[in-house]
């Protein structure tokens, strides 16, 4: 099994993704390829367009994220998606929770006793 395969990759990344896309939007508008190919840079991020793209329309829908067509120098327009106010303290949110969520996960994952599992 790959190091992205298994359920339990898949299960965390559909917890996290959101939050991941919302990361790589703050510094600027993005397209979807843009992100695809960002989140694939780390294996166990690896997603599909049949699950970027709705999640991406979904951000839009929930006011996370605007959306803008513009001009591609190959091939037809392309959609780039940008923060929001709502979607950049979205983002401040998880980033100051998952430090504490991860520790906490950790706590249960690592022996108190020193043994191995």
């Amino acid at each position: 099994m790959s190091e992205a395969g298994g359920r339990v990759p898949s299960q965390l990344r559909k917890g996290v993704l959101e939050h991941c896309v919302l990361a790589l939007l703050r510094n600027g508008p993005r397209y979807g390829v843009e992100i695809l190919a960002e989140l694939s840079a780390v294996s166990v991020m690896t997603t599909s367009q049949g699950t970027i793209y709705p999640l991406l329309s979904r951000l839009r829908r929930e006011g996370l994220v605007d959306t803008e067509l513009r001009e591609s120098p190959s091939g037809p327009p392309r959609r780039y998606y940008t923060l929001t106010p709502v979607g950049r303290a979205t983002l401040t949110e998880f980033t100051q929770a998952w430090p504490l969520f991860r520790d906490a996960v950790d706590h249960f994952l690592n022996d108190p006793q020193g043994e191995s599992a």
